[in-house]
């Protein structure tokens, strides 16, 4: 498998929505981007067209036309017929003049080849003895089968596609010829690249467009139809029925478009459930102008049949028959490589993703897949993360928060614009004595709080932070923050319990006050001790001083 399909990580913002619209489920998630699988890609180019990142590309062979353009080669195009719905009001001729203007040496249509392709389907069906027949016109169908189903390749058309029928023709008719296919179609790169030495090289619409831009060549409003066309029909669902003699007996022709559709189909006849029947395929949903690389807007089912339809003859383009031998086609299986697991290792990875019985497997497809299960083979075999599922995810986040709001000690309240209670935790229940948080949700926060402090911060969009506050209905101090949450128009309260702070502090000053109170009264007993004892020293210092002037006198006497 080429890859002619990649990604641009850093375009992936990892939406799933690629793996949503993935019919065969070939992306894998790894670090949050997604991978596209090779190996099971069927190249039907869903994912380019629903990414909105333009995430995924598909590989420019430009320059490698540009260096085919400069070997001296006569480098010829193979122009598919749906080219009349993507370029509006446009013919071959002038298709023919623009692309000589860039150096090819000429355009013919694809077309021309599709006579070829439906010529050998007309011959199969009357001379060979088949039960099925499938168109292997469309590589993307030609792959689901090689790769999904392979017990129907026995049915599956062994036959060139109108692609590589064309080029063969070509390089029959021009000698040293080159060619290059220019359609509508992802998966013909990988066809072209698989079998080697028919078709040199592909271009989209959208980079033969980017081509004439850069070289300032501008497409001449000019239509030519010719009678001898009728393959032009070949893009439109049912295009290949039309050009068919449909003349073999017993044989029911149909066509299927869309690769769902196809899977249904091939599913039913992998039942035995279908015939004699020749089944016309095609991977897009209107078939090739449905293409993913059709550069218009991608639905215009009605005006696109309708521009084929006009530029479209009634009979055959004149082209020689090769012989049948000539155009055969191998078809390989393609085995897939990745592993199934048993009923136990699915059941263990559901488990890991929350799943513990059938009624949590909610099958919702958020994450790609189908079905949880689905989901669990894709995570056993390396393609999906347990993290791509989105209810998962969601109970989980949801379980954290609320195990963090049921745990916290603080008090969390939630009012909307209307100051009406939308949530509250247990905590705050239990500052605010009540008994179920339905006594009071839905009701006016005034109910429990004051409100002055909710529609402060209602008016003003400014939070509140830290706001000491008792509350006297419940006997609390409280720290209260009330912020608002633009996004939600809510406003959310905190509130910390701080009545043991506040009273352990209140308790701390009474003491402090009692301690100063009974300091003073001690200074002031010692005071009064202090002038009792100077007040008698005093008098027994005059008593004495008496005594002794007494005596001394007594003493001169004598």
């Amino acid at each position: 498998m080429s890859n002619c399909l990649t990604l641009k990580k850093s375009n992936c913002k990892n939406c799933y929505k690629c793996i949503r619209h993935c019919p065969v489920k070939s992306i894998r998630f790894s670090g949050n981007q997604a991978h596209i699988i090779g190996n099971e890609c069927i190249l039907c180019g869903h994912c380019f067209v629903v990414c909105p990142q333009n995430a995924k590309q598909i590989v420019d062979e430009t320059e490698k036309v540009r260096v085919l353009l400069q070997s001296g080669a006569p480098v010829v195009v193979s122009l598919a017929p749906s080219f009349v719905a993507n370029y509006t009001g446009v013919g071959i001729e002038a298709m023919r003049a623009a692309l000589k203007e860039l150096g090819f040496y000429d355009v013919e249509e694809t077309a021309v080849g599709a006579t070829i392709v439906k010529r050998e389907y007309d011959r199969i069906l009357q001379e060979e003895d088949r039960d099925i027949v499938i168109s292997s016109c469309c590589h993307s169908v030609n792959l689901l089968i090689q790769k999904y189903f392979p017990s129907c390749l026995p049915y599956l058309a062994d036959v060139l596609s109108p692609m590589q029928a064309h080029c063969k023709d070509i390089k029959s008719r021009i000698p040293n010829a080159k060619t290059v296919f220019i359609g509508p179609c992802v998966a013909k790169k990988d066809e072209a690249e698989h079998y080697e030495g028919i078709v040199d090289a592909t271009l989209t619409f959208e980079e033969l467009s980017a081509w004439l831009k850069e070289e300032n060549i501008t497409l001449e409003q000019k239509t030519d139809r010719t009678e001898n066309s009728l393959a032009r029909f070949f893009p439109t669902t049912g295009g290949i029925l039309k050009t068919m003699s449909q003349k073999a007996q017993d044989y029911t022709y149909f066509a299927i478009d869309g690769v769902e559709n196809c899977i249904a189909a091939l599913k039913d006849i992998e039942a035995g459930n279908v015939h004699k029947a020749f089944i016309e395929m095609s991977a897009c949903a209107g078939s090739c102008v449905g293409g993913p690389v059709m550069e218009k807007q991608r639905l215009n089912p009605v005006s696109d049949y309708t521009a084929v339809a006009k530029y479209a003859g009634k009979h055959d383009f004149e082209v020689d028959q090769p012989e049948a031998v000539e155009m055969k086609k191998v078809f390989e299986f393609i085995a897939p490589r990745s592993a199934k697991p048993s009923d136990y290792e699915i059941n263990q990875i559901l488990r890991q993703m929350g799943k513990f019985k059938p009624s949590q497997e909610l099958n919702c497809g958020s994450c790609g897949y189908d079905t949880c299960r689905e989901k669990a083979v894709a995570i056993y075999q390396g393609k999906a993360e347990i993290s791509m599922c989105l209810p998962f995810l969601k109970d989980k986040a949801e379980s954290f928060s609320d195990t963090i709001v049921k745990n916290t000690p603080n008090g969390l309240i939630v009012v909307n614009d209307l100051l009406e209670v939308q949530q509250i935790n247990s905590a705050a229940q239990k500052m605010l004595n009540l008994r179920a948080a339905s006594d009071v949700m839905g009701s006016q926060v005034v109910r429990i709080l004051d409100p002055l402090p909710f529609l402060n911060v209602q008016s003003t969009h400014r939070g509140i932070y830290n706001e000491r506050t008792f509350l006297a209905e419940y006997d609390r101090y409280v720290e209260m923050t009330v912020v608002p949450d633009r996004e939600s128009n809510m406003l959310i309260c905190i509130m910390t319990d701080v009545t043991e702070e506040e009273t352990a502090r209140q308790r701390k000053e009474d003491i402090s006050r009692q301690t100063v109170e009974v300091a003073d009264k001690v200074v002031d007993k010692q005071m009064r001790i202090v002038q009792e004892i100077a007040s008698l020293l005093g008098e027994t210092a005059a008593e004495t001083k008496i005594a002794l002037s007494k005596l001394k006198e007594s003493i001169k006497d004598e």
